[in-house]
């Protein structure tokens, strides 16, 4: 049988050809896969939006309490320009003590409102008029846009404003074909001339457009990573090509324009030309002009290298190199270029804010939205998010902060920044949270002490205490006298517990109104333990605080841990009158797209029948008037009739003030993270604090309603029993109807009893 031989030729032309299919099979699988990837990006959700978190919107309206210095504040933070004509969107100008304004368009939950050109006149720290300029008729309402106060972002803190192309300026994309592709619209992904020019000019030491298309840049930035290998470079070409096949050009040049990189601000990522244009210019991408569509192309090439900010030099280099590009691909006149390079770089000082300014705020809106949404859904689906911040209130508290801590430092010898405080207000109406200081610097993004940090309240508690004394008006009124004497308390398998008062003093027999109004701790406990522990725990329950307490002899005094947050709500239901309503710190959810998606409506409960709590709230604007708190009394207008409570806890530990008005309330607290002495009472810190904010807030006066089944009678404190009017030391109580004593004293020439033994005496002589 005669063998076949095989010429090694034939094995070397069969094996090359088993590679080429193996190798087009692999290619052709990889082009599969590469064009699944590529149509799964590109057709499912492209951008992950951040939300956006609004403060409220400033509605000015004749009458409304507000000075020229506050509004300016405003309109620095809503960055309006002041200008000596104002006709455009986010200007005003100043004339004595009127203002003249344009405002921004803004789309709110109620609809969209355009820019309104309206002046605003101002007497004795009021709004007395409002003029719509292009009509000129009155108006009774113009509303400001919200000033926009931080994002909750997605995990590589990407930020972007989606724009449609039909919306960018045609200068815009000219700028940008000129400099990066101006073979755009004749290549399919890949330009082989674009590549060897880009070679060629490489090789000789000149410098222009790279070879990548912009279709090679989007895949880049959309698909690949930024490794330099030729790995990536090949299948960075082959997805142009796919990505061109499935795609117009006009979807990949608008998905480019929304995509890119263009700057930095602190930790936020600013993508896409539509929030480029905001962040560096404040305006929309519609209104820019040459100058500006030029260095926003020119940030393309080293957003940080060339940073109109940190380097104006090379910034304007590089505006004025796209200029002359421009000039040379046939899309700008050069007489116009040539106006464009004559012009400063127009970049905004401040950038409008990404990072929140108020970070503590953030947190609980952001905890508060957890409840009700899905986080990556917060990260990614651009919801709109208005919030109850008020800027001005804000301010106040962080000032006031600030200022009183470095005071109380100086003051004891304390080394700086040892004592930490924080603030919560709120409006007593509508339980709206209007400011949140989470700390001594307020920009600080770490630990919030209104919402995280959890301490003793001490004598923040003795009002829910006495509260609950007074629901049971057979047993207790505020006439009732308690004993402030000494006292043990024996618990089986425990210490005995000796409470002491303040002054370590004690005061005898006193009544429940004076043992409030300066905080006796012995009579305190005794009433506590009287109405029972548990029975207090479950009104502190009612009055907003959810978390479980163990409820001990202790709690009584405040021992339990709670953060200022908690006891602003307590606080609350209080001013509420007994009816319970959640703090919130949001308002309304909108789409991306402007669309309602949940409002926050006001929830009110009653929780507490209003009559005991109608008799506390006049105690507690008797502890300002003459007890515990009397300084602030003495500093603010008597005409206010504030109520309020101090509380200080064991060696001074922390520092506490919560109080209300007609319109406002806050909780302060003061102390130190480590939990060491920090020296000073509830009046001696916190409550100082609290009437900083208050004084430049001018708030409105508390003006009790009794309700229907409370009287009012004059009393004798120190026996408790009814008395004219003019007996020396007689006090007018309020008390629930039937309740009130009905023997009387024998204070003077004028009481009952001293009649009665003058008529019997009259009988016998």
């Amino acid at each position: 049988m005669a063998v076949r031989k095989v010429s090694a030729r034939s094995v070397g032309k069969r094996v090359f050809l088993y590679g080429m299919m193996v190798s087009l099979l692999t290619f052709g699988l990889y082009a599969i896969y590469l064009d699944f990837a590529v149509r799964e990006r590109f057709e499912g959700k492209r951008f992950a939006l951040p939300a956006r978190v609004y403060a409220r919107p400033l509605e000015l309206y004749p009458g409304l309490k507000l000075t020229p210095a506050d509004l300016a504040a405003e309109l620095a933070l809503l960055g309006y320009r002041q200008v000596k004509s104002p006709l455009e969107p986010a200007t005003y100008r100043w004339e004595g003590r009127q203002l003249d304004l344009v405002t921004r368009s803004f789309v709110y939950g109620d609809g969209p409102q355009p820019p309104i050109l309206c002046s605003v006149a101002f007497s004795e720290g009021r709004i007395v008029s409002l003029t719509d300029r292009k009509r000129r008729s009155a108006q009774q309402l113009v509303r400001l846009d919200p000033a926009l106060i931080g994002g909750i972002f997605p995990g590589k803190n990407e930020d972007r404003v989606l724009i449609e192309l039909r919306t960018v300026p045609r200068l815009v994309v000219d700028a940008l074909l000129a400099v990066e592709d101006r073979r755009y619209y004749r290549h399919h992904g890949i330009d082989p001339r674009g590549m060897a020019r880009a070679l060629l000019m490489t090789l000789s030491g000149k410098s222009v457009q790279g070879g990548s298309t912009i279709t090679q840049q989007l895949v880049k930035n959309f698909y690949l990573t930024a490794e330099r290998t030729l790995r990536r470079k090949f299948t960075e070409m082959i997805m142009a090509v796919l990505l061109e096949m499935h795609y117009s050009k006009e979807e990949i040049l608008e998905t480019y324009l929304n995509e890119v990189y263009l700057g930095q601000d602190g930790n936020r990522a600013i993508h896409g030309f539509g929030l480029a244009s905001v962040h560096f210019f404040d305006k929309p991408l519609s209104r820019l002009r040459p100058a500006e569509a030029a260095l926003l192309v020119g940030l393309l090439k080293g957003p940080a290298y060339y940073s109109p900010r940190n380097h104006p030099r090379r910034a304007l280099d590089r505006r004025n190199l796209v200029l002359s590009q421009m000039v040379e691909a046939g899309f700008l006149p050069e007489q116009q270029a040539a106006e464009a390079r004559a012009m400063p770089l127009g970049v905004v000082e401040r950038p409008p804010r990404g990072t929140s300014p108020y970070p503590a705020f953030l947190k609980l809106v952001h905890r508060q939205l957890q409840r009700d949404y899905r986080d990556e859904d917060l990260r990614s689906e651009g919801l709109l998010i208005f919030t109850t911040l008020d800027p001005r209130v804000q301010r106040m508290a962080e000032e006031a902060v600030q200022k009183h801590l470095a005071h109380l430092e100086a003051i004891r010898g304390i080394k700086s920044g040892t004592l930490q405080g924080a603030a919560i207000f709120t409006d007593t109406q509508s339980a709206e949270v209007q400011a949140c200081v989470g700390g001594r610097e307020p920009r600080f993004e770490g630990f919030n002490r209104v919402v995280d940090a959890r301490r003793p309240v001490g004598s923040l508690i003795k009002p829910v205490v006495f509260l609950t004394a007074l629901q049971h008006p057979s047993r207790y009124t505020l006439a009732t006298l308690l004993d402030d004497g000494p006292l043990v308390y024996r618990q089986a398998g425990a210490e005995d517990w000796i409470p002491q008062n303040y002054d370590k003093q004690h005061h005898g027999k006193v009544s429940m109104r004076e043992a409030l109004i300066h905080s006796y701790n012995v009579a305190t406990v005794r009433l506590g333990l009287s109405v029972g522990v548990d029975s207090v725990m479950a009104n502190i329950r009612q009055l907003g605080v959810e978390r479980e307490l163990t409820g001990f002899a202790a709690s009584l005094l405040g021992a339990d841990a709670l953060s200022p947050l908690e006891v602003a709500q307590l606080y609350q239901t209080l001013a509420g009158g007994g009816f319970r309503t959640p703090l919130r710190a949001i308002r309304e959810v909108l789409t991306a797209e402007g669309e309602p998606l949940q409002r926050y409506p006001l929830n009110v409960e009653q929780v507490i029948r209003p009559a005991p709590v109608y008799l506390v709230t006049t105690a507690l604007q008797s502890v300002v008037r003459e007890g515990t708190a009397q300084k602030l009394y003495n500093r603010l207008s008597p005409d206010l009739g504030i109520a309020g409570k101090t509380g200080t806890t064991d060696d001074y530990r922390d520092s506490w003030f919560a109080g209300f008005t007609g319109d406002r309330l806050g909780v302060v607290w003061v102390g130190r993270d480590d939990n060491e002495p920090a020296g000073f009472s509830g009046a001696g810190a916190a409550m100082g604090i609290w009437g900083d904010i208050m004084v430049g807030l001018d708030p409105e006066p508390l003006a009790l309603v009794p309700p229907d089944n409370v009287e009012w009678v004059w009393i004798d404190p120190a026996s408790g029993l009814r008395s004219a009017a003019n007996c020396p030391g007689a006090v007018e109580l309020p008390f629930i109807s039937g309740s009130a004593p009905t023997r009387s004293a024998d204070c003077g020439p004028h009481s009952v009893g001293h009649r009665i033994k003058t008529w019997f005496k009259g009988l016998f002589e």
